[in-house]
C-alpha cells in the first residue's frame, strides 16, 4: 500500500537534459529582464527630489491593513473590490507556492539535501494552490465582464483636457494593455490547470498520483474531462511537453514585462500606500522660499515619493469619477493628470537624462505636459485623494505645479487681484483692516479684544464671516450663542489676517507663509485656552499647517464647540425646529478633518429631520469654492459644482432647508439655488443660524448692517 508520506510530484519528471538547460536559460533571461526593469524604475525614482522623512513603520502598518482588508478597493465599488480580492489573494498564494517549490528544488535540496515537498504538506499545498488558482481565474473573468459589459464611464480613457488630433489624445494603448494584463494572467492560470490535469492522465496508473487526485480538485475535474474525450496516457505524455513550455513561457513573459507595464502596480501600489502622507490634502508640504525653483516646474522637481505614486496608478478611474471639476465639464481629470506626468517621467527619466531638455517641464501645451487651465480647474477638495485605492496624493502634486505657475505669473486676473488684496489689506475683499470688526457694532454687547484681555475662547472669525454681508448675520448669531452660553470669548479685531488656507492651495506659498507667520505672532501675544472658528478653511490650516511654522494651538470648529455646549446644557432651546433638511459636508471640515458627526448631532438636537443626499460625508460633493476657485469666475456656459450639488439636494422631496457649515459653501450654494430656480423651494441656512433660531434669539432684531466709511 502506498505510504501517503511518499506522495509528491517530481518537478521535471521525464525531462531530457537539454530541456532542463533550456528551461533555466529562459528563466535566467526572464529574471534578467525583470531585474533590469526594476533598475530602470528605481533609477527614475532616484532622479526625483528628496522629501520629508515620514514614519515608515506606521506607513507599513496602514498599508498592510489596507491591502489585507482591501478596504480602499471595495469602497464605493464592491464588485471591483471582491473581484480584485480574489485576484490578489489567488495570485499571492500562487506566488508563495512557486517560491516554496523554488526553495526546495533550487536551494535547499541541492545545497543541503533538505526536502519537505511531500506527504501531507504536499497534499495540502496542492489543495491550496488549486483553490487559489480558481479564485484568480474567477476574479479575472469578473473583471473582464465588468470592463466589457458594465460600460462604466470611469473606465473610458477619453481625455477631457485634449481634443481629437492632439498627439497625446488617443490612449487606446492603455486599453490594450489592460486586456493584455487580464488575458495573460488568465492564460497562465488556465494552462497551469490543464498541465496539472494532463499529468494526472499521464500518470493515472501510478496510485500515488491518481488516488490522490482530489487534492487537486480543479485539475481532477479537467483530467476526467480529458479522459472522457479519449486522451490516453501516451497522448498525455506527448501533450505535456507542449503544455509545460506554453505555461512556462507565459509565466516568464509576465515576469519579464512586469516592471514595464501596468503590472508593476503590484509593487508601486504597496509602496505608495506605505509612504503616503496620512493627511496629504489637509497639510501641504512647506516650500523653501530661498530655493531657486519653487514647485514642480520640471519632472525632476517631483519628489521621489510622488514619482513612485505616478507609477502606482491603476487607471481605475475612481478619482476621475469623484472629481467635481470633471463632473461639471472642466478640463480636469485627476487620473489623466497623473497619467500625463507618468508618461512624461517615463519618457524623460527612464533613459538618459539631459538637464538642458526643455521637455522636462511639467506644464505647457506639449505632449504629456499638463495645461494651466487643467490645474486651475482643481478645487483641492481632495475627493480624488480620498477615493484613490493606492494612496496617490493628487492635491499636493497639483498645488506644487500651481506654485510654479504662480512663480511665472500664469494665473487668472481675478485670482491675481484677490491675492494682491490679501497681501495689501489682509483680506480678499480689499477692505480696510479697520472694517473687519464693523459687524460687531450690531450687537447689544461688546466683544472682548483678545489682544488686551485674557479669554477662554479666541474666535478666529475669518474673511467671509467678517466682511461678506450675506454671512455677517451668521457671525452675529454665533456671537449671541456664545454670549447666551456664558462663554468668555474675544476676537483680535483688525489684527486678524486671512488665515491663508486657500492662498496656499492657489499656489502662492510666499504670501501664505507671511500670513501664517503674522497670525501666529498675533495669536502668540494673546492669552486664551482654545481657538474656535466658524470657517472650516481657517480651521484646517490653523490646526494642520500652522504647527509647521511654530503655531501649535488648540483649535476647534464651531459645530463641534456648539455640540458640546448643547451636551453640557449651556444652550437653552426654546422650541424644536421640525424642518425637513439635508446637510452639505464642507470639504475642509468633513473629508479633510473627519468632522462628520458634530453637525448631524446638533441637527438632531434641534429637532431637524435629516435626509442625507446620495453623496455625503467622505463622498460629499464640493461646492466649488476651494483651492482659490471662489476668486475665479466660472464659464457662464458651464455647470458649476455648486449647481450640481443643489440639484442633488432638490431631488429630495419636500426639502425645506439645505444646511451648511461653512461661509464659502453658503456663498456658493445660495447663488446656485437662485441660478437653478430653486429659491422658492428651499433655503440655504447655516447650522449656526438654526441653533440661534431654536434658541429664540434670532427673533431679537439685530440692527441692519450699514455700510460704514472708515478712513
Amino acid at each position: 500500500m502506498q505510504n501517503p508520506e511518499n506522495v509528491t510530484r517530481i518537478l521535471f519528471e521525464g525531462f531530457p537534459t537539454w530541456m532542463l538547460v533550456a528551461f533555466y536559460f529562459v528563466a535566467a533571461a526572464a529574471i534578467g529582464c525583470f531585474s533590469y526593469g526594476c533598475y530602470i524604475q528605481v533609477r527614475k525614482y532616484c532622479r526625483g527630489k528628496p522629501s520629508a522623512v515620514r514614519n515608515l513603520g506606521a506607513g507599513l502598518w496602514e498599508m498592510s491593513k489596507a491591502v489585507l482588508s482591501h478596504r480602499t478597493i471595495r469602497r464605493r465599488d464592491k464588485f471591483a473590490g471582491h473581484s480584485h480580492a480574489m485576484i490578489f489573494f489567488g495570485f499571492t498564494v500562487l506566488f508563495i507556492g512557486t517560491s516554496i517549490i523554488t526553495l526546495q528544488y533550487d536551494i535547499l535540496q541541492p545545497l543541503a539535501g533538505i526536502t519537505f515537498w511531500h506527504g501531507s504538506f504536499y497534499l495540502w499545498f496542492s489543495l491550496c494552490i488549486d483553490i487559489a488558482g480558481l479564485a484568480l481565474v474567477v476574479g479575472l473573468i469578473l473583471m473582464m465582464i465588468r470592463r466589457k459589459w458594465f460600460c462604466l464611464p470611469k473606465l473610458d480613457y477619453t481625455r477631457s483636457d485634449r481634443a481629437p488630433g492632439d498627439s497625446d489624445y488617443n490612449r487606446d494603448g492603455y486599453r490594450r494593455e489592460d486586456w493584455l494584463f487580464l488575458w495573460l494572467l488568465v492564460l497562465i492560470s488556465v494552462t497551469g490547470f490543464v498541465l496539472e490535469a494532463d499529468r494526472l492522465v499521464w500518470l493515472q496508473q501510478d496510485p500515488s498520483v491518481w488516488s490522490h487526485r482530489w487534492w487537486s480538485p480543479v485539475g481532477a475535474v479537467i483530467a476526467l474531462s480529458m479522459r472522457g474525450v479519449g486522451l490516453s496516457p501516451g497522448g498525455a505524455e506527448e501533450l505535456r511537453y507542449f503544455l509545460w513550455w506554453l505555461h512556462g513561457l507565459l509565466a516568464f513573459s509576465f515576469l519579464a514585462i512586469l516592471p514595464f507595464t501596468k503590472a508593476k502596480h503590484i509593487f508601486t501600489g504597496i509602496g505608495s500606500l506605505s509612504i503616503r502622507d496620512p493627511h496629504p490634502a489637509a497639510r501641504l508640504p512647506k516650500a523653501n522660499l530661498e530655493s531657486e525653483v519653487i514647485g514642480y516646474q520640471e519632472i525632476t522637481d517631483l519628489s521621489w515619493e510622488h514619482l513612485v505614486q505616478l507609477d502606482a496608478c491603476t487607471r481605475c478611474g475612481r478619482c476621475h469619477e469623484a472629481c467635481p471639476a470633471n463632473a461639471t465639464g472642466f478640463p480636469l481629470s485627476p487620473r489623466d493628470l497623473i497619467l500625463s506626468l507618468r508618461e512624461l517621467s517615463a519618457t524623460k527619466l527612464e533613459g538618459g537624462l539631459s538637464t538642458a531638455d526643455l521637455g522636462l517641464r511639467t506644464t505647457g501645451g506639449g505632449p504629456n505636459q499638463v495645461r494651466s487651465d487643467t490645474l486651475w480647474s482643481c478645487r483641492t477638495c481632495a475627493a480624488c485623494v480620498e477615493i484613490c485605492p493606492v494612496g496617490i496624493e493628487h492635491v499636493p502634486i497639483i498645488v506644487e505645479m500651481r506654485r510654479s505657475l504662480v512663480e511665472s505669473g500664469e494665473m487668472e486676473s481675478t485670482l491675481q487681484s484677490a491675492l494682491q488684496q490679501i497681501q495689501g489689506k489682509g483680506n480678499s475683499f480689499g477692505e480696510n483692516k479697520r472694517k473687519r470688526a464693523a459687524w460687531t457694532k450690531n450687537l447689544d454687547f461688546k466683544i472682548k479684544d483678545s489682544r488686551k484681555d485674557a479669554v477662554d475662547v479666541l474666535w478666529f472669525v475669518g474673511d467671509f464671516a467678517s466682511l461678506d454681508p450675506g454671512y455677517q448675520k451668521v457671525s452675529l448669531a454665533f456671537a449671541r450663542i456664545l454670549s447666551a452660553a456664558g462663554i468668555d470669548f474675544g476676537i483680535i479685531y483688525e489684527a486678524e489676517l486671512n488665515a491663508g488656507n486657500d492662498v496656499r492651495r492657489a499656489g502662492e506659498e510666499g504670501l501664505y507663509q507671511h500670513l501664517a507667520e503674522s497670525n501666529i505672532d498675533t495669536l502668540g501675544k494673546c492669552k486664551f485656552k482654545r481657538i474656535v472658528t466658524t470657517d472650516p478653511h481657517s480651521f484646517n490650516t490653523i490646526k494642520n499647517e500652522y504647527p509647521d511654522f511654530g503655531g501649535k494651538f488648540n483649535v476647534e470648529h464651531a459645530s463641534t464647540f456648539i455640540g458640546r455646549l448643547l451636551d453640557e446644557g449651556l444652550i437653552t432651546l426654546a422650541r424644536p425646529l421640525g424642518y425637513r433638511a439635508t446637510y452639505h459636508d464642507p470639504c475642509h471640515l468633513g473629508r479633510l478633518n473627519r468632522g462628520f458627526s458634530a453637525p448631524r448631532e446638533v441637527l438632531g438636537t434641534l429637532g431637524v429631520e435629516l435626509v442625507e443626499m446620495d453623496r455625503t460625508k467622505e463622498n460629499s460633493f464640493c461646492c466649488g469654492a476651494g483651492g482659490g476657485r471662489i476668486w475665479m469666475a466660472d464659464p457662464v456656459d458651464m455647470q458649476k459644482p455648486s449647481e450640481n450639488r443643489v440639484q442633488e439636494a432638490a431631488a429630495i422631496g419636500d426639502l425645506e432647508v439645505l444646511v451648511v457649515s461653512c461661509p464659502k459653501c453658503m456663498n456658493m450654494l445660495e447663488d446656485a439655488v437662485k441660478s437653478t430656480g430653486n429659491q422658492n423651494k428651499f433655503k440655504v441656512k447655516e447650522l449656526i443660524e438654526l441653533v440661534d433660531e431654536a434658541m429664540g434669539s434670532s427673533s431679537v432684531a439685530a440692527r441692519a448692517i450699514e455700510p460704514e466709511n472708515v478712513a
